[in-house]
């Protein structure tokens, strides 16, 4: 088990992510801040490229297209699949700066049976 948001659950993540199937134009680099986790705010980011993420680690990406913050408790909730993150996006639980344009080509993919597999696998190796 990988601890959550450690580089080591991104690279699991990463890995179990990999046969995501191609969606042309969901492309992004995203940037993520959760705060008030238990060992403080924690920084990460994620690079999309036709919906397959290619890359991810701790840490701030270089020209973001969005950053998403919200709280550690909001952010395990997601995670686990007790809240839906579009729902957090639109209750303000989630605040997104940036270009709003580039996260909504990608909430669909959030709606998706294969996207929804890989979440439920990724619950699996995730230690909270």
């Amino acid at each position: 088990m990988a601890k959550y948001l450690s580089d080591a659950w991104l690279d699991e993540a990463r890995a179990l992510a990999a046969d995501q199937p191609e969606r042309p134009g969901a492309t992004a680099r995203m940037q993520y801040v959760v705060t008030g986790g238990p060992d403080g705010d924690i920084k990460y980011w994620w690079r999309l490229e036709d919906g397959r993420l290619l890359d991810s680690a701790t840490g701030v990406i270089e020209d973001p297209d969005f950053t998403m913050t919200l709280t550690y408790e909001d952010s395990v909730k997601i995670q686990r699949g007790e809240l839906d993150a579009n729902a957090a996006f639109m209750q303000g639980r989630m605040k997104v700066t940036g270009n709003l344009g580039a996260l909504m080509q990608l909430m669909p993919l959030t709606t998706s049976p294969e996207y929804k597999a890989v979440q439920a696998e990724i619950r699996t190796i995730t230690d909270f």
